[in-house]
């Protein structure tokens, strides 16, 4: 599976300057880890976030937003946020801050 390197690569591009953030190759796409744990990802043309299950039914209420589920098996505190949603620069990085803050809450790796 491909993925939308446009948008990987702006991901790139905020968070440059983070050196707690590494990339790798995940779920046929790419994924952008702070400090060892996954805060999101590109797979096709969409964004993964991860909210945490606490946060999860507020981020699926936004729009263009839905259960992360690629195996019949919902993912809890994941969502994936349709790529058509993320092409303002302010709602991406939204988005990013909200997966990074998950991410931060966890015991690094």
């Amino acid at each position: 599976m491909t993925y939308d390197e446009g948008l990987a690569q702006r991901i790139r591009e905020r968070w440059r300057t983070v050196p707690e953030i590494t990339e790798k190759r995940m779920f046929g796409g790419v994924a952008f880890l702070y400090r060892g744990n996954m805060a999101v990802g590109v797979t096709g043309d969409d964004l993964m976030v991860r909210v945490g299950p606490a946060r999860a039914d507020a981020a699926l209420a936004r729009p263009g937003t839905r259960v992360f589920d690629m195996t019949g098996r919902p993912m809890r505190g994941w969502i994936v946020v349709d790529g058509a949603a993320v092409t303002e620069d302010d709602t991406l990085e939204a988005w990013l801050g909200e997966g990074r803050a998950f991410a931060a809450g966890l015991p690094p790796k």
